[in-house]
């Protein structure tokens, strides 16, 4: 299995639950031409697809975008590492990026690069983690530190922008006007054995790629805590997140969705998957 078939097993269905409420600044000025910015293996470009818009999908990684290309052929591929972006300025009518703003090393650069692609009175919708909340790689860290594997991560770019206030200065400083800040909360289970297997060939999120490198002694007394800490939840899978070990129970997973324009509250978001099922009450304009 390749990182990007890892990846769209175990991350990307995680992340679809997502697509509807990102999508829905667009459908709501009813965009044409849409920029899939950190595409991945293509959950959005294929929502996007599916409502009629003209779609550009743009990644770092040339095997995700292999991926998409193959299932999307519809859809123009590029590749791209943000903040640089192959395009004109005005060239789109939306921007939408699924857990792809947490990862850029320089965020404000990135949005002005998003500011630059749109036309004026375009939509910019973003995703990322609610600090604190992505407990499925939580379980992972505590596998880690029970196994006694030295683990010291590098400080997160984004962590300085991860609150919904200081994203909106950010936002406001790169040029976006009319910012809302939505939560999104869902339930996402996973197998806990599958779970593992798909972090760690992913090699990401940064967990995955720790757990990749360690030698092999090493890597499997880890497997054996995290065996021991998802046990109690083998019978029926674990949620994706909220799963520091056994000790906290298990509620609705929550994350923030940070639209460059505002989602109308009569929308109400459906947390289904596949996430394109999620979309047929809205359409894009042609």
């Amino acid at each position: 299995m390749t990182n990007a078939e890892a990846y769209d097993r175990g991350f990307a269905c995680l992340t679809a639950h997502t697509v509807a409420p990102l999508l829905a600044p667009a459908c709501e000025i009813r965009a044409r031409r849409l920029l899939d910015a950190g595409c991945g293996t293509g959950v959005v470009t294929a929502a996007a697809l599916a409502l009629g818009a003209e779609v550009t999908a743009v990644d770092a990684d040339p095997a995700m975008l292999e991926l998409t290309a193959r299932r999307h052929p519809y859809a123009t591929i590029r590749q791209a590492t943000l903040p640089e972006l192959p395009f004109e300025d005005g060239g789109f009518d939306a921007v939408a990026g699924n857990f792809v703003i947490n990862h850029v090393p320089d965020t404000i650069g990135t949005l002005r690069a998003f500011r630059r692609v749109l036309r004026p009175g375009g939509s910019l919708a973003l995703t990322w983690w609610k600090p604190g909340d992505l407990t499925a790689t939580d379980v992972f860290a505590e596998a880690i530190a029970a196994a006694g594997v030295p683990y010291d991560p590098a400080p997160r770019p984004f962590a300085a922008h991860d609150t919904p206030a200081r994203f909106t200065v950010l936002l406001a400083e790169a040029g976006f006007t009319d910012v809302a800040v939505d939560t999104v909360r869902w339930r996402h289970q996973v197998d806990p054995a599958a779970w593992w297997t798909d972090v760690v060939e992913t090699g990401g999120p940064r967990l995955g790629r720790a757990l990749a490198t360690l030698p092999p002694e090493a890597a499997d007394r880890v497997r054996a805590h995290y065996v021991r800490l998802a046990a109690p939840y083998v019978p029926e899978g674990f949620p994706g997140l909220r799963l520091p070990g056994v000790r906290h129970p298990r509620r609705p997973d929550r994350l923030v969705l940070q639209p460059g324009s505002a989602i109308r509250p009569d929308r109400p978001h459906q947390p289904i998957h596949p996430a394109v099922r999620t979309l047929r009450e809205y359409k894009l304009g042609r």
